[in-house]
């Protein structure tokens, strides 16, 4: 955990109010998976779009489920801000647990189910939100940097199964094999 907190405390060395700005706006985005939320809608109700809509949903229900529900609760992991009080938060403290991060996990589930849909170009984007997501988290001092790494790692693989349950009822319902 020592290197962890090197990472940690690095990142506290370079905060300026940009920089805090700018992580703050990424944060907030990442709240209760609103942005991500909000997006996924708005596909779904574009019938071109219905399909990667809802892959994103039922990436974000199964983020939801996965890390809200079962691992959060089961790991227990503490935040870095809970052990070690001296650092100045810049947002307010997290009441649940660290492990894995909620808002990295729930930005690599929709970006990932936009990749695996084939949407090259929002996917990547949100990749780029999704990495500046976990950055923040631990820039704020709320995440460990595994953290984010499992948030990353278990996102995409909720991204994976969201989109394969929207081709699946893709195929069911057009007939066509999308996979």
């Amino acid at each position: 955990m020592e290197w962890e907190f090197e990472i940690l405390d690095f990142l506290q060395s370079i905060h300026s109010p940009i920089l805090t700005s700018l992580m703050s706006f990424v944060t907030f985005l990442g709240e209760a998976g609103w942005f991500w939320i909000i997006l996924g809608i708005l596909l779904f109700c574009m019938k071109k779009h219905r399909p990667v809509g809802s892959a994103v949903l039922a990436a974000l229900v199964l983020d939801f489920v996965t890390a809200n529900l079962v691992l959060k609760p089961l790991v227990a992991r503490p935040r870095p801000c809970w052990i070690n009080e001296s650092v100045e938060m810049l947002v307010r403290v997290p009441e649940d647990y660290s492990f894995p991060s909620g808002h990295t996990m729930a930005s690599f589930a929709a970006a990932g189910a936009l990749l695996f849909m084939g949407q090259k170009k929002i996917g990547i984007c949100a990749v780029f939100l999704a990495v500046l997501m976990g950055i923040s988290r631990m820039y704020f001092y709320v995440h460990f940097p595994t953290d984010v790494l499992a948030g990353a790692v278990l996102g995409l693989v909720c991204g994976r199964l969201g989109a394969a349950l929207a081709k699946k009822r893709q195929t069911a319902e057009n007939g066509r094999d999308y996979l």
